[in-house]
């Protein structure tokens, strides 16, 4: 059988039964998906990080590794806190 996967399906089908203000809820939840590969996100925060640590050290550079996951964590990636240089 050639259609579509029975997650999308099913999902249409439950968002079909939602009223309409959940249903653009329900739309954006997935649309958090990253769009970006993770190498590509947040340049500047990655550039920061990385001259940091390069000159002073991970443990000096605290701030710039924990705004560079934020910063993840707002492009849609799943970022732990063990995570870096581990």
């Amino acid at each position: 059988m050639g259609g579509l996967p029975i997650e999308t399906t099913s999902t249409a089908i439950s968002l079909s039964k939602l009223p309409k203000d959940q249903k653009s809820a329900a739309s954006t939840m997935s649309d958090s998906k990253p769009k970006k590969k993770i190498c590509c996100a947040c340049p500047e925060t990655k550039k920061l990080r990385d001259e940091c640590i390069v000159e002073h050290g991970e443990s000096a550079c605290e701030k710039w590794i924990e705004a560079h996951r934020k910063c993840l964590r707002a492009e849609g990636f799943k970022i732990g806190r063990s995570c870096m240089f581990k």
